[in-house]
């Protein structure tokens, strides 16, 4: 039967991984993975998650399943964490998943279940594995305008207009901080006008929050996202540990339901119950221990925030020095945006061509559309990287 299998796209991030890796040059920049790298070329591991999980290993006495939604601490700890008290608690249903995806996949299959014919508008661009996940699932996607090429920033006249082609029964797909590939995020005044289209439009927005605290800090980047689920009806938020504790492989996330009332809850929680049973009946603990730990713990949540900040600090230096050698370099102002994105991601808005000059001439390896992981450079390689940019006419 397995011969009747066909091939699938190779995904274009892990193809350029493995180029780079088969690159013998010892000048090569790895700007195309998406995890966050120190100044050594280093994913570290967070001094809090060291402690939580030797905490961990010391008082844990059994490994049995923790149920269908995971640990409830753990989605209480999270649920603080990005809504505050934006929301009561009890119209907030959730469910822990294997990840910031498992999030999103649960989120789509909710969808799928409540409104068969929801159609999803996503962000052009957005992060590929959105779109993968919709195609696979049957579901129709609708893009809406977002990052302008020329100007490196919004496009919120274009992002309106089509908005406003959103029904009741459609789902918004919005980027909650740190948006992915582009680093170009909305202002507050922004978020205003869409949360209005929302309310007017009668769609339901789900967010995706992987980026908290990697932007302008941990409430700054949830304050969005605060305002939006407190002025509509219903809301599907997925969020991610995988960047701001650094346990990438340990597949931590939590998909949140937020619902009018209370009384809209127990359903809510039992279908997301369901859809766990569904595709991988318990889902992981580790990683959500870990974070359960750390967040009610006074000591280790500070010392988390600590280093969290000096992690977003750095990618903000890294911008701004870049941008700043762009200046010097060039004479011109043109690439400011750099340092007026957010989150680990910048994308250049130049084209394929050049993108691949980078990589043939100067061994600077970022994807196709241009996306850059800013994390991925350190001081040293900064001033390499913006004699490049202008060597191929970006």
């Amino acid at each position: 039967m397995f011969e009747t299998l066909k091939a699938q796209p190779a995904d274009k991030i892990l193809a350029l991984m493995q180029m780079y890796r088969e690159d013998p040059r010892d000048t090569k920049i790895d700007l195309g993975v998406g995890v966050y790298k120190d100044a050594t070329g280093l994913t570290p591991i967070m001094r809090a998650v060291k402690a939580a999980e030797q905490q961990i290993w010391e008082a844990q006495d059994t490994k049995v399943y923790t149920g269908l939604a995971g640990d409830p601490a753990f989605g209480d700890a999270m649920i603080s964490l990005v809504l505050a008290d934006a929301v009561p608690r009890e119209n907030v249903a959730a469910v822990a998943t294997p990840g910031g995806t498992g999030a999103v996949r649960q989120a789509f299959e909710m969808i799928r279940m409540a409104r068969p014919d929801a159609r999803v508008f996503v962000s052009d661009p957005t992060w590929p594995n959105h779109l993968s996940i919709l195609k696979y699932l049957g579901m129709e996607m609708v893009p809406y305008r977002y990052f302008d090429d020329e100007t490196r920033g919004v496009d919120f006249d274009g992002m309106m207009a089509d908005l406003k082609g959103a029904r009741a029964g459609d789902v918004v797909l919005l980027h909650g901080c740190c948006h992915n590939p582009t680093g170009a995020n909305l202002n507050t005044a922004e978020w205003d006008a869409v949360i209005e289209v929302l309310l007017q439009t009668g769609a339901t927005p789900m967010i995706d929050i992987a980026y908290q605290g990697f932007g302008d800090g941990l409430d700054a980047d949830a304050a969005a996202t605060r305002k939006l689920v407190a002025a509509v009806p219903e809301c599907l938020i997925a969020a991610s540990c995988s960047k701001n504790f650094g346990i990438y492989r340990e597949r931590t996330g939590l998909l949140m339901a937020i619902a009018a009332d209370a009384s809209a809850r127990g359903l809510n929680q039992a279908t997301l119950a369901f859809l766990n049973r569904q595709n991988y009946s318990f889902p992981p603990d580790h990683g959500a221990r870990i974070v359960t730990t750390i967040l009610n713990d006074d000591a280790l949540r500070g010392d988390w925030m600590t280093e969290l900040e000096e992690v977003r600090n750095a990618m903000l230096g890294l911008r701004e020095q870049l941008a700043s050698e762009l200046q010097r370099l060039s004479g011109s102002d043109r690439f400011s945006f750099l340092a007026q994105h957010r989150g680990m991601f910048s994308r250049l808005g130049t084209s394929p061509d050049k993108v691949e000059a980078l990589r043939e001439k100067h061994g600077i390896y970022m994807v196709g559309d241009s996306r850059m992981n800013i994390a991925g450079l350190n001081a040293q390689t900064v001033p390499i990287l913006a004699a490049a940019i202008l060597d191929v006419g970006v």
